[in-house]
């Protein structure tokens, strides 16, 4: 295999949330990791924290603070906005989740762990959203940030379209 289709095909694994795979394993595995990760690094997955991912993994699409301040109220965990922001800002810092700028909503983070910047797929019909690897300081922006002497720390690509679901229920 040839190292561009490898580059096709691992970019197509990673772009999870638009492919059928099995989700309560998807669930269970991210899940886990967090766990392992906040145990070694000595960090509290509180419950409210867990419930947040939790909520955001079931979805595979972003979700505004206060659709998940209702989820928690809705599972008992009160109705108080500095609840789901809290969480929020922990699961964001750790790299739990990922805010995405144009909906100003959040998602879970499809490879917790790694150093990474990614891109995100936005569907504009149900805001379903897939996470791919971007390229933070390469091509042209990173070359015209290097020219520059411009140090780039954080990059947001988002893309909006129409995902496989709902282009394959759109009416032709």
């Amino acid at each position: 295999m040839t190292s561009d289709t490898q580059k096709t095909t691992d970019t197509r694994a990673r772009a999870m949330g638009f492919a059928k795979h099995n989700h309560s394993a998807c669930m269970a595995t991210a899940l886990k990791a967090a766990e392992k990760r906040c145990a070694s690094e000595g960090l509290r997955l509180t419950p409210v924290r867990r419930k947040v991912l939790e909520l955001l993994l079931q979805e595979h699409r972003a979700l505004g603070a206060y659709a998940i301040l209702d989820l928690l109220r809705d599972a008992g965990f009160g109705s108080q906005p500095p609840v789901a922001y809290r969480a929020l800002d922990f699961l964001a810092e750790h790299g739990f989740v990922h805010r995405i700028e144009r909906l100003n909503a959040f998602v879970a983070c499809a490879h917790p762990g790694e150093d990474h910047a990614p891109a995100f797929m936005i569907c504009r019909l149900c805001d379903a959203v897939a996470e791919a690897p971007g390229a933070s300081a390469k091509g042209m922006l990173g070359a015209a940030a290097r020219e520059a002497g411009f140090h780039v720390e954080r990059t947001v690509v988002e893309a909006e379209g129409v995902c496989p679901s709902c282009a394959d229920h759109a009416p032709t």
